[in-house]
């Protein structure tokens, strides 16, 4: 189906979906071929936030279905990866760098940044309920001062979860760049 050239769209629709993103990781951890046993296990594993190991044989089949008759075959179709699926072998075919930046980093390696976001939050509102309230030094006066300290904090969280999703970012006028 391909000519070797993908467009930003087909990119776009083919690492859409988590499953295969998650297939194009895991075939680059174990440096570009799998089983399909092994991938099922490891895919479903990250589904469910658990070790291949307590994968459920419920969660394994639900991965197994949709990589064997979806994702499987349209990697395949744009020339993505080699499937045969009669001995179940997979291969990522060598062209990765072109999908690289649509698959992200590691699973692994990625903080939780959403529990990040939702403890600044609450300590936010903890703080912005106490300044309302009146409660010990907060004074509803200082609310505006709380509110200020709360947005800067959230742009710093914001942006150091901005500089770790993208390790090669340089920054511009750094000392090390004189």
């Amino acid at each position: 189906m391909t000519d070797g050239e993908f467009t930003q769209a087909e990119l776009f629709d083919v690492f859409s979906n988590a499953r295969r993103r998650r297939t194009v990781q895991y075939l680059k951890q174990r440096n570009g071929s799998c089983d399909l046993s092994s991938l099922v296990e490891q895919v479903a594993a990250w589904e469910n936030d658990t070790e291949p190991d307590s994968v459920t044989r419920t969660q394994r089949r639900r991965v197994y279905i949709s990589l064997y008759q979806t994702h499987l075959p349209m990697l395949e179709d744009h020339g993505i990866v080699d499937w045969n699926s009669e001995d179940h072998a997979i291969e990522l075919l060598p062209r990765e760098e072109t999908f690289e930046p649509y698959i992200g980093r590691r699973l692994e390696d990625q903080r939780q940044w959403e529990h990040v976001y939702a403890l600044v939050t609450v300590i936010g509102a903890g703080a912005l309920a106490l300044t309302w309230l009146s409660v010990g030094p907060m004074t509803a006066a200082m609310a505006p001062l709380v509110a200020l300290v709360l947005c800067v904090v959230v742009l710093f969280v914001a942006l150091a979860h901005h500089v770790s999703r993208r390790p090669s970012l340089s920054i511009p006028f750094s000392a090390s760049s004189r």
